[in-house]
């Protein structure tokens, strides 16, 4: 099989779109789970659930990732028609702007909800605003804090990065040797998955995630890598040749891991007392390599299903496309403030997460609408200028 050096197509990717529409949707929706989890987060219902727990440990490992990956993708196109200068520049504006803007507004009100709950600060949230911005570090969180904002910064840091080795890239994904072997599906599925699984071994026990840039060392190992193999793989005939190809393995291994991860997590302590104890520290090793193979196949599977089944254009897509990064912006300060304002009414576990949905899905649909008519707001919650 061989491929040609020139990229295929410049036509835009519909089953792409849908991809990271769906990708940032569920990230929104996960978020909602996070104040329902018994784990750690900015604020808590009082219906929270351990039966929140596996679905939301089911998506944990690859939710990030395949919207860092779709951004890779997406950095490709943008590097060709932009070229490398205007593209930076015109990242700078309109990732810079959100940043900024959220740490000192939009954001705030998270970092005002945190506090209140935990005791730490008396209600004003305009008292409160003026320390929050005053950066003397007097509470138990950082301020300014930019929170989900974080995925923002890391793209643009990522964005920067690649800029510059955009035409080396460009000639590596492009490249005979490189659309061969990724058309290979065992090379897609085991060969991408090495150096993440390495990352897991070496990197993940001496640099646990941080979300704050400076030394998040495995995070940005894994970020970062999964954002290049996007950039390798949008406009590679081998690279969507071979998740076409892949897709059957990849779904069947993508069953097995699955549920494997979901008996590994659902077992009680103890729950493995029978089991002789060379095969639990076998287990145990293999499980980081088992994790991200797990990851891998489940964004296989959803690029090689949305390859198959959704490839044509909407205008329900179209609109989302347009919207779904300031949905991103937006969400997680109306679901604190939701929980938040819903929490102290006992209004019951279904209602309250009735009304926490719905008023997270009008939120960022009104906030959207709202500000895509407003100038000076819309670079500022990250919509694209007219």
């Amino acid at each position: 099989m061989s491929f040609p050096h020139a990229a295929p197509s410049h036509a835009r990717r519909q089953d792409l779109d849908w991809v990271r529409v769906i990708a940032f949707g569920l990230l929104i929706f996960y978020h909602i789970g996070m104040a329902y989890v018994p784990w750690g987060w900015h604020v808590k219902s009082p219906y929270g659930s351990a039966a929140w727990e596996l679905p939301m440990l089911a998506v944990n490992p690859w939710r990030l990732a395949i919207l860092f990956f779709i951004s890779g993708v997406a950095v490709r196109f943008a590097i060709d028609k932009l070229g490398s200068g205007r593209f930076a520049a015109s990242r700078l504006l309109r990732l810079g702007v959100p940043i900024l803007f959220g740490m000192a507004v939009w954001v705030m009100p998270q970092a005002y909800f945190q506090l209140l709950a935990s005791g730490e600060i008396e209600p004003g949230i305009l008292a409160f605003w003026g320390q929050y911005l005053s950066g003397e570090q007097q509470f138990s969180i950082t301020t300014p804090t930019w929170n989900h904002l974080w995925y923002i910064v890391y793209l643009l840091v990522y964005m920067l990065l690649t800029a510059p080795f955009a035409g080396l890239l460009r000639r590596a994904a492009d490249s005979r040797f490189w659309n061969a072997l990724a058309a290979r599906p065992l090379f897609l599925i085991a060969g991408i998955a090495a150096p993440f699984i390495l990352y897991e071994y070496l990197l993940e026990p001496r640099f646990p995630n941080t979300n704050a840039l400076i030394g998040d060392w495995n995070n940005h190992a894994h970020r970062l890598t999964i954002f290049l193999l996007g950039f390798l793989a949008a406009k590679s005939e081998g690279f969507w040749e071979g998740v076409r190809r892949a897709l059957p393995l990849s779904l069947i291994l993508f069953a097995l891991l699955f549920a494997w991860r979901m008996l590994i997590e659902s077992t009680p302590e103890g729950g493995f007392d029978d089991i002789p104890a060379p095969v639990l520290i076998i287990g145990g090793a293999t499980w980081p390599a088992a994790g991200v193979l797990y990851a891998w196949t489940t964004i296989l599977s959803i690029l090689g299903l949305a390859q198959r089944f959704l490839s044509q254009p909407s205008p329900v897509l179209k609109y989302l496309t347009g919207g779904v990064f300031c949905y991103y912006v937006l969400h997680q300060t109306i679901i604190v403030a939701l929980i938040a304002w819903l929490g102290p009414l006992r209004l019951g576990g279904p209602l309250e997460l009735t009304l926490v949905f719905a008023g997270t899905t009008l939120g960022c649909l009104a906030g959207y609408e709202l500000l895509r008519r407003i100038p000076g707001l819309r670079i500022a919650f990250g919509i694209k200028e007219r």
